[in-house]
């Protein structure tokens, strides 16, 4: 262990579906001096708030969480909210840590930012190596000027400050909204919508041939508090000069959006059926992250699709 118990993390975006999983896992770990802010205490889109909170609470650790995220619809609908409100945060965090002297800050990407045609599975160096997916590019360009932001710090002024790559996250706080879900989540609520209705099919937008690689949150916040906590020399060897600082964790593991509906749809105990609706995109047909840098630091996640969506579903009950 690096960091004493007791030094202060600021957790950027607590209440969300990651950044509540990094704040279990650091009270799991022990550590005392978590500091948060909601959203109406504190609006990172405003530099001179940020900048203020930031120089006052001085943190040791900077986990940047927050963002504005949706699914497919809530992207192609709202591409500028995307852009500009991701662009605000991330430069308002990340700059105002390097000037109050944050030791660590460690920025969630997202494997959407990666090339709509890559080769499987996606490693790290291939970021910025071909086009986008045009359904998500104005937050994927948002998130890569993050990404950016953290490499040339770290050039310029040697910080240490590292950009993870989830691939698609899901857990017990996740968005089960209409519009603004991602896939998993949207499903368990359509599906437990029709059962309920007793209709007699549930509609998937696009094919439901795309592949997707899906991590429990719980398991991404295990290995965002170990990275965190590296020695030195481990940690720094993720934030050397001369490369880009971003290592992927996933499940390792992909599948199509069909076969996900089915394990859904036995989980809820669903009978009807599946139709595909092809006005909708399909997005990028498969996203598999390279996960063997993670690996070596002797992490892997611990909890298999089944478990993780009946853990879910029993969270969306319970809140519902």
């Amino acid at each position: 262990m690096y960091f004493d118990k007791n030094e202060k993390i600021y957790v950027a975006g607590h209440n969300g579906l990651v950044g509540s999983a990094i704040c279990r896992e650091l009270k799991k770990k022990g550590f005392q001096n978590v500091v948060t802010k909601t959203h109406k205490e504190l609006d990172l889109e405003d530099a001179n708030l940020t900048k203020e909170f930031i120089f006052e609470e001085k943190p040791k650790v900077v986990f940047l969480a927050a963002a504005k995220v949706g699914g497919i619809m809530a992207n192609n609908s709202y591409p500028a909210d995307f852009l500009i409100s991701n662009l605000s945060i991330q430069s308002n965090v990340i700059q105002y840590s390097y000037k109050a002297n944050v030791e660590r800050l460690i920025f969630l990407g997202s494997s959407c930012i990666y090339p709509k045609k890559t080769p499987q599975p996606i490693k790290e160096e291939y970021l910025l190596s071909s086009e986008l997916e045009p359904t998500n590019r104005p937050y994927a360009l948002a998130k890569i000027t993050g990404v950016e932001m953290c490499w040339a710090l770290n050039r310029q002024f040697n910080t240490n400050y590292l950009t993870v790559m989830p691939s698609n996250l899901y857990g017990p706080d996740d968005n089960f909204t209409n519009d603004n879900s991602h896939v998993l989540p949207a499903l368990i609520r359509k599906i437990h919508e029709a059962k309920v209705k007793k209709k007699e099919y549930v509609e998937i937008w696009g094919s439901g041939e795309p592949r997707r690689e899906f991590l429990f949150v719980d398991d991404l916040s295990e290995a965002l508090v170990m990275l965190m906590d590296l020695d030195v020399n481990s940690y720094n060897k993720l934030t050397e000069k001369n490369q880009c600082p971003i290592i992927n964790i996933g499940s390792g593991v992909d599948i199509k959006i069909i076969e996900l509906a089915e394990k859904i749809k036995e989980i809820i105990c669903y009978q009807g059926d599946f139709i595909f609706n092809n006005k909708y995109p399909d997005g990028t047909m498969r996203k598999l992250l390279d996960i063997r840098k993670i690996k070596s630091y002797n992490w892997k996640p611990k909890t298999n699709l089944n478990d993780g969506i009946q853990k879910v579903y029993k969270s969306f009950l319970k809140n519902k």
